[in-house]
């Protein structure tokens, strides 16, 4: 059961990295637009603040779901 969970909930997270990289690199010029509209932003500040966000949103994935469905795999 545990391990059908962080199965599930392991794809439901690549696949919403996956759309944000994706709407990151189709959409990136509207994007920047509506974030400026909130915050003062330049073009390269935007795109670290994306690019630390994924990678720290992938570590949390490998973290809390890769991890222990591995391990319960392991174990079972």
């Amino acid at each position: 059961m545990l391990e059908s969970i962080l199965a599930w909930s392991l794809l439901i997270n690549i696949s919403v990295l996956l759309f944000w990289f994706l709407m990151f690199i189709v959409a990136h010029d509207s994007l920047y637009v509506l974030h400026c509209r909130w915050f003062k932003l330049s073009v390269e500040r935007f795109d670290f603040s994306h690019y630390i966000s994924m990678a720290f949103y992938k570590l949390l994935i490998l973290f809390f779901n890769l991890a222990p469905y591995l391990a319960i795999r392991i174990i079972s």
